[in-house]
């Protein structure tokens, strides 16, 4: 709490004329003191470049060192596990293609659609086609598909039924009797008839399968063991006259039980998890500086806080309190986490200990995104470079704010093209497919097809249809496009101009400003930072 006697120096100090520093004007008191002068020489290190650190106090940019060993290794490592997941999920699709081509009557590649039937016999022939083809399987198929064993006991096919408890439907006399209930079993004698396919909403046949995938061993990698289990679904839900067949496969991957793999003792394999600890090791090293790195920043911005109310008796702005948390250690301390909970799923894997090879592609990858985005603060150090960096972060506000105004037209869009044009048109067909669509529209995508494939059988839809895209794509493209582009435009004009005249923007530049003292000055070398922050301003300065 201050005293008249203490407030009375800040208030005269109020009334001092204004002092200009270059086309920026301070106003307020600029105190000459040794404390004074000391603090905004820290100010002035703490946001330079690690080439000027090193040059001011001849500390050696170990966080910049870091970043760039980091950024090696863990492309190298997505690199190698992009190979292995590709082999993967390349093997995972081709057995499915295999499983429609063997069990599936008919069955020719089709992206337009999906396998279908139309008749009582043509469901009979395909279940008795499905089940010859699995008892002959080993002399069918060319791979090296095997059937499992439990407990010495080959393990059957399985057929199910899934049916309506009662249906009783007469569509000449316009009435039904249903009980909406289900019930499940195994298919008895002369389960298809007249009766039963009235009631029938899927037959469901269950089969499992084993395989070894061997490709791997030509790329220095242990071959995997896969599982499949494999539902074959003929579905009679919509009781439309076509029933939709389909297979679904769940894979389980894990290690062989007994390999030999000539030439090769598994030592690859413990190269990669030791490549993979390397990398976890980094990580976490860049982790600790990063974070310290903020936590300084954090208890500097407080500092800085109670010197400015001290010294001018005034409240430091949102802006520049935000200036003191630096956003690139944020996003590398993510791409940290991300990468070392990728890479110790990705010993799992390596170990076979887990098979999610999906949720560690999510984390490896966007890990390497954020640290490829984070080599953008880097190119900050130029001067050309700078510039843009400085656009999108001014601009990022702003860009946002517009994007949320742009959303509510862009949902009203989706909305009503979903609940009029679903119907008719197949990329309206669901909400998922309505947005892609759009955004397609917007970017200048398939737009003679989108409206080639409105079906004209009704009038009202087709004109409504016109109406719609027309006015969506003029909207979009020639308002909602230029007016985005008009907003990064202005945004770098303005840096641009900033630049240009050398203005300081912003108080804490201002103040910063006043320091005079090039990194090779010396004067750095005998700056001692506090160890602590003080809890007293008074008894810090003054």
């Amino acid at each position: 709490i201050q005293t008249q006697e203490e407030s009375e120096p800040l208030l005269a100090a109020a009334a001092q004329p204004r002092r200009v520093i270059g086309h920026a004007a301070w106003s307020g008191p600029f105190p000459e003191s040794t404390v004074v002068e000391d603090f905004r020489r820290r100010l002035k290190y703490y946001f330079m470049n690690p080439c000027q650190k090193y040059r001011a106090r001849g500390r050696k940019p170990w966080k910049l060192m870091l970043q760039i060993l980091k950024i090696a290794i863990i492309t190298v490592q997505l690199v190698s596990f992009g190979l292995s997941n590709e082999m993967m999920v390349t093997f995972k699709e081709e057995n499915l293609m295999t499983f429609r081509h063997l069990f599936l009557k008919g069955y020719k590649d089709n992206w337009q659609g999906s396998h279908a039937i139309y008749s009582q016999a043509d469901l009979y022939d395909h279940i008795y086609y499905l089940i010859s083809r699995y008892s002959h399987l080993q002399n069918l198929t060319v791979g090296n598909l095997a059937y499992e064993r439990v407990g010495g006991t080959f393990t059957p096919l399985t057929v199910c039924k899934v049916l309506y408890r009662k249906s009783n439907v007469d569509p000449g006399n316009d009435t039904f009797d249903i009980d909406p209930h289900t019930s499940k079993g195994d298919p008895a004698e002369g389960f298809l008839n007249c009766v039963y396919v009235s009631r029938l909403l899927s037959v469901n046949v269950y089969l499992t399968l084993k395989t070894v995938n061997l490709q791997t061993v030509r790329h220095h990698e242990l071959p995997d063991c896969y599982d499949f289990h494999i539902t074959i679904i003929f579905d009679n839900r919509a009781h439309s006259g076509k029933i939709k067949v389909d297979v679904k496969n769940q894979v389980r991957i894990y290690e062989c039980r007994d390999w030999n793999v000539e030439g090769n003792s598994g030592k690859i394999d413990y190269l990669l998890v030791l490549f993979d600890a390397v990398v976890i090791v980094a990580c976490f090293t860049s982790l600790i500086l990063c974070s310290r790195s903020v936590i300084k920043g954090i208890q500097l911005q407080f500092e800085f806080s109670r010197f400015y109310h001290t010294f001018y008796n005034k409240v430091v702005s949102l802006s520049d309190r935000l200036e003191f948390v630096n956003g690139w250690y944020i996003l590398i301390i993510a791409s940290d986490v991300l990468t070392m909970a990728g890479s110790v799923m990705k010993i799992g894997i390596q170990t076979k200990f887990q098979s999610n090879y999906d949720i560690c592609s999510i984390l490896l990858g966007t890990a390497t995104m954020l640290s490829w985005v984070g080599v953008i603060r880097y190119l900050g150090f130029f001067k050309k470079y700078n510039i843009l960096i400085l656009t999108l972060r001014a601009a990022f506000p702003n860009v946002i704010r517009f994007c949320c105004c742009v959303a509510m037209i862009y949902l009203g869009y989706c909305f009503c093209g979903w609940i009029v044009l679903g119907p008719y048109h197949d990329k309206f067909r669901t909400m998922a497919k309505v947005t892609e669509c759009l955004f397609s529209l917007i970017n200048g995508d398939d737009m003679y097809a989108t409206f080639l494939k409105t079906r004209d059988n009704c009038y009202m839809v087709w004109l409504f249809s016109r109406l719609y895209l027309y006015s969506f794509i003029s909207l979009f493209i020639y308002m909602v496009l230029s007016l985005f582009i008009a907003l990064i435009t202005d945004t770098y004009e303005t840096i641009k101009h900033h630049q240009k005249d050398k203005e300081s923007v912003s108080q804490l530049h201002i103040f910063i400003a006043e320091c005079r003292d090039q990194p090779e000055s010396g004067k750095y070398q005998t700056d001692v930072e506090p160890s602590t922050c003080c809890v007293s301003p008074c008894g810090c300065y003054g």
